[in-house]
């Protein structure tokens, strides 16, 4: 049975390592608070994995383990520690190696933007947001939150909205 559960969890984190991580990355910017959430959040999918009921799939029943996570440590370290202004982001590569360094940079800079504006969202729009972003249907991310459908919605367009505004005057 311990094996099993071994099992389990390589396989989950070997699919949405990646999906926790951005998780992780959304709400804290501090990259090595980032990795304190996501060894935090790893370690609470990995407790939960053996209460799973398969009532919805793997990837919703992990997704509403990390951001309830993730809200336990923003919390926590509201309460114990101001974030340090200016601090640097370690940032996803996601520029092509056919992209020049200035494009690379460009692209660095947009994807800092987004994820600062993001994390500067209040607790529930980025909770949605993110959730929205990783391909979660309005459905699931009310099973997950405990919004209604149509709340859901209306946050996710106002994240939006805000979220581009604000890329859009800097």
């Amino acid at each position: 049975m311990k094996e099993q559960h071994t099992s389990d969890i390589d396989k989950v984190l070997t699919e949405y390592g990646g999906l926790l991580s951005r998780v992780a990355s959304a709400y804290e910017a501090n990259t090595h608070l980032q990795e304190e959430l996501l060894q935090e959040i790893c370690v609470a999918v990995w407790q939960a994995l053996s209460r799973f009921n398969h009532q919805s799939n793997v990837k919703t029943y992990i997704l509403r383990i990390a951001h309830n996570r993730a809200v336990s440590h923003i919390s926590k370290e509201m309460k114990t520690v101001k974030s340090q202004q200016g601090q640097e982001v370690d940032l996803y590569s996601i520029a092509s190696m056919n992209q020049s360094p200035e494009e690379q940079t460009q692209n660095s800079r947009k994807i800092e933007q987004l994820l600062d504006a993001v994390r500067r969202l209040k607790l529930p729009a980025k909770q949605v947001l993110t959730m929205s972003m990783e391909g979660l249907s309005y459905q699931e991310i009310s099973d997950i939150t405990g919004f209604s459908v149509n709340n859901v919605g209306v946050m996710i367009n106002r994240a939006r909205a805000s979220i581009a505004k604000e890329v859009n005057n800097d």
